[in-house]
């Protein structure tokens, strides 16, 4: 606005702010009139931020041509400065221009900056060349994934579904050599297409997201006009939206560099970047103060001319960024399983990858089936008539008939098996990119393809980690109500409750030296035994055992960083340390007790009893019931506390801190010892627990390694307290980003028998879980012989994860609740065998049953049998019954393979998930008995 001196007079003053309010108001209807929104326009700062990595510094000369070409005010951001959340920068939109590498702390940084309000604009294959933990958790911020290469420039045109407006404009559209986007969940829209007869995706946006399927600012890949146009139309977006783009990012970095030192070994200056001199000079302005706002002049005409827009000089190269490491240990699992088949290699697929591709896609196939089966058998007969069960359907699907599966699903399930059946071929004549297009497609489409609006669950355990944060969040009982309320509707039926965390309970404590500061005027334990059993839910005391403190936690109480937390503070002897002697292992944030410790585990049992005793809690869960992660090889080792030290002298007399993993026979002594201390302190925990209460759920959270390897690196044997009988569940953190890894995690355990009669509950982690990705991952445990899942957690129950729940398993009548597995394993099999009987009748009813009428009649015959002893089981829960039930399903197994011998060649994945079925039967039968003895 005009300057106006301090001793004009009111009326003066008045006159000229309305005449530029009216110069304002015309130049908006200009701008209106024409269409035309200027991005850069009249803002204080820049909105846009761009990387620059070691991928697009070559072509930065045609990035910066368009941005400039754009009129765009940006800052430039080098990747490998970004190291937190802040880093991105708190401008409104961030730019990832061909940005083939992220680490893991980059990707969870810019999760949490896009959950503050940022904005992201993507191009080419971004992230492509990560690892796949960072790939899957980049596609669940894109909505989508970059999938292929094109081998030739296509049309680009706008989508058929005409859902995205702001995407219409004929500027937009035009030659491009580009790869093809795949949509991977519901979030993802196309807002264009490419000219070929399947559509492919080209663009594709979210409410938070857009994503170019082309290397954008590279001339030989699209025009200037071209790039220049989606640049401007997406930026017009994200700003038109108020209610979805912030103004500003909250909690980020506030500098703006706009100008980088030019890359080296250029021989020419670029016509459209400032000399040497004038960039170094205006580096050191942007240092020392803030930049000038960019505010319209006056002319002597009386018009506004808004000043010229900055653009930043060509960045200097940088290093490539380091390769992570996960500093989280469960995190590693899955990164080393070494099954990773990338579809967007441009490389030729080896047998190897095509037959994994192949089979992934056969298994989606198999599960996709499977859960309408299920959805078929959930929504029909005596099960439907059930009230456990009975629910108004949606609208939508009122016109289908019972026992069809949608024709859509159909038509996409034989695609898809022509697609599988057709890999080996293609591949076998070096056709991989169309192999890839093809499995790519099939997979998204199956995907799509399971029925998320219908019920699908049988009785199952249904557990759900509630954590501190979250606990903490709520504030009240009325905020922890909302959150009960939500896991309720969501078919939650177990609660692991973060009770003991970091030494600081979450309830007030007669026991423990403090409980959590951050929890004042309530108890929220109290309050959660209340709620949970207003809800017909039960409630699990979740309590870390050995981890002693927390240096996260630390931060959020402002205390310095290696405090141990207020037991250890309070008695360092209690400490367990390594080589070293730290009590905080390098690379590390926990401490730990010594568990050979006799007064750490005095004080953790009467901790525990306080608990059990005087809440009504229905079962208590042991985390962190191990040593801290250790490599011997490298020489991390972990145990040294003074008194694993002393009785370890006492016994072979030699200190162990002498001892060398060279050294194998006392070297495997002095594991044995320190995984000793963790098995009987786990007995005394069930031995002392059960005694106050008999019908108490104990559960461990495990790590889900080979037995060898875990107990050299961890000291935690838990098959030995499955085996004793000291818990009832076993609930290994089987944490993965897709499914075949979270397969090949579970698999081995849910099929070893070293468990006894203890149940087997894997665990799936939400955060960076796209929604159908935890949807298939459930699908996958409901196929596989265990009774139930246990989902991390609470804070990443999000809207469309809640609806989709509340869908296929949520609670149906609050005063009818169906039977949990742990708590009534013989009316849960009864009914979970009814539902198995039903998809046989299904499926015997389209005559696919394949069997003879002699055998048919046989196969029916017993199958009724088995139906009535477990009924009878349900109904009288009686030795002689379990005995009875028991054998009576040993001779049906025995003979069911024989019986779908020809079935199972024509679908041998649904006789196998129908054997499942049969062994989870089988397992809730022994866990009964066993259950049945102790109380």
């Amino acid at each position: 606005m005009v300057a106006i001196r301090k001793n004009d007079s009111k009326n003066k003053t008045s006159k000229l702010q309305k005449v530029g309010c009216l110069i304002f108001k015309l130049q908006f209807l200009l701008f209106g009139f024409c269409h035309i929104v200027p991005v850069s326009a009249t803002d204080n700062q820049p909105v846009l931020s761009i990387v620059q990595t070691p991928e697009n510094t070559q072509q930065w000369q045609g990035i910066s041509k368009r941005l400039q070409a754009a009129g765009v005010k940006y800052c430039v951001i080098p990747l490998n400065q970004v190291r937190s959340m802040a880093d991105w920068g708190d401008r409104t939109v961030l730019f990832l221009p061909n940005v083939e590498v992220l680490n893991a702390t980059q990707a969870i940084a810019l999760e949490e900056w896009m959950g503050n309000g940022g904005r992201l604009i993507a191009s080419g294959p971004v992230s492509s060349l990560s690892s796949p933990g960072v790939r899957q958790l980049m596609q669940s911020l894109l909505g989508a994934y970059w999938g292929f290469s094109l081998n030739q420039p296509q049309e680009l045109k706008p989508s058929p579904a005409k859902t995205q407006r702001w995407a219409n404009s004929s500027e937009l559209f035009g030659q491009v050599r580009g790869g093809v986007v795949v949509p991977n969940d519901v979030t993802g829209a196309t807002a264009a297409v490419w000219n070929s007869q399947s559509n492919s995706a080209a663009v594709v946006a979210t409410p938070r997201s857009t994503f170019f399927g082309w290397r954008w600012g590279v001339d030989k890949v699209a025009a200037v006009d071209l790039d220049t146009a989606w640049l401007k139309a997406t930026l017009k977006r994200y700003r038109i939206r108020g209610k979805t783009a912030a103004r500003k990012v909250a909690g980020a970095d506030t500098k703006c560099s706009t100008s980088i030192a030019k890359l080296p070994g250029s021989s020419q200056q670029q016509s459209n970047q400032p000399s040497q001199s004038r960039q170094t000079r205006v580096d050191k302005v942007s240092r020392s103060k803030p930049e000038k706002k960019n505010v319209p002049v006056s002319t002597n005409s009386g018009s506004i001319v808004p000043k010229k827009t900055a653009i930043a000089p060509t960045p200097r190269a940088i290093p490539s960024a380091p390769i992570f490491k996960s500093e989280d240990d469960i995190d590693r699992l899955q990164e080393n399983l070494g099954v990773d088949v990338r579809p967007n290699s441009r490389k030729p697929l080896s047998r190897r990858e095509a037959f994994i591709l192949q089979q992934e896609l056969k298994s989606l196939i198999g599960r996709v089936e499977s859960s309408h089966l299920a959805a078929l058998t959930a929504n029909s007969g005596t099960i439907a008539n059930n009230p456990i069960y009975s629910k108004a359907q949606p609208v939508g699907f009122a016109s289908v008939k019972p026992g069809v599966i949608p024709n859509n699903t159909q038509k996409t399930l034989v695609r898809a098996k022509q697609i599988a059946n057709s890999l080996p071929q293609l591949v076998a004549q070096r056709r991989y990119a169309q192999a890839r297009q093809q499995w790519l497609n099939a997979k998204v489409a199956l995907l799509r393809e399971f029925p998320i609006d219908r019920r699908l669950a049988q009785p199952e355990i249904r557990a759900m980690w509630l954590d501190r944060g979250t606990i903490v969040r709520a504030g009240s009982e009325e905020g922890l109500a909302k959150i009960f309320d939500r896991m309720a509707q969501s078919g939650i039926n177990t609660v692991f409750f973060e009770t003991l965390n970091s030494s600081y309970t979450i309830y007030p404590s007669k026991v423990a030296p403090q409980s959590n500061p951050l929890i004042r005027g309530w108890d929220p334990l109290a309050a959660a035994v209340k709620l949970a059993k207003a809800r017909g839910m039960e409630l699990h005391a979740w309590v870390w055992v050995f981890a002693a403190g927390n240096r996260n936690h630390n931060k959020l109480l402002n205390l310095p960083s290696n405090y141990p937390g207020p037991v250890l503070a309070a008695n360092p002897t209690w400490g367990n340390r390594d080589r070293q002697g730290r009590m905080i292992p390098q690379g590390k944030k926990k401490p730990f007790f010594d568990p050979a410790n006799p007064q750490v585990q005095r004080y953790l049992l009467d901790l525990y009893e306080e608990i059990v005793t005087r809440y009504e809690v229905d079962g208590l869960q042991l985390d962190y019931i191990r040593y801290p992660f250790q490599d011997p090889a490298r020489g991390q080792t972990y145990g040294y506390g003074a008194a694993s030290r002393s009785k370890f002298r006492q016994l072979t007399g030699v200190d162990p801190i002498n001892i060398t993993p060279s050294q194998r026979g006392m070297w495997q002594k002095w594991t044995e010892f320190r995984t000793q201390q963790v098995d009987n302190f786990v007995a005394q925990v069930s031995q002392r627990l059960r005694k106050k209460n008999p019908k108490l759920i104990l559960s461990a959270a495990v790590f889900p390694l080979p037995e060898r390897e875990r107990i050299q690196k961890l000291q935690q044997d838990w098959e030995v307290w499955a085996k004793r009988g000291d818990v009832d569940m076993i609930v290994p953190m089987t944490y993965a980003l897709d499914t075949i890894r979270f397969q090949r995690l579970a698999q081995p355990w849910i099929a070893a028998s070293k468990l006894g009669s203890s149940l087997l509950v894997p665990g799936i982690r939400l955060l960076s879980l796209p929604t159908l990705g935890a949807v298939d991952q459930i699908q996958l445990i409901r196929d596989l012989p265990v009774n139930g899942y246990a989902l991390f957690a609470a804070e990443n129950l999000h809207n469309e994860l809640h609806k989709v729940f509340s869908s296929t398993q949520g609670q149906v009548v609050r005063s009818k609740t169906e039977p949990i597995a742990y708590r009534q394993p013989f009316k849960t099999a009864a009914i979970r065998y009814d539902a198995l009987q039903r998809e046989w009748q299904l499926v015997e009813g389209k005559k696919q049953l394949n069997l003879d009428e002699n055998t048919l009649s046989t196969f029916k015959s017993q199958a009724k049998s088995l139906d009535s002893i477990l009924n009878k089981l349900a109904a009288e829960p009686k030795s002689s019954y379990i005995v009875a039930a028991r054998a009576t399903l040993a001779r049906f197994q025995s003979r069911f393979r024989i019986w779908m011998r020809v079935h199972g060649e024509k679908n041998p994945y649904q006789v196998k998930v129908w054997e499942n079925r049969l062994i989870a039967i089988e397992k809730l039968l022994r866990y009964g008995e066993r259950a049945q003895s102790r109380n």
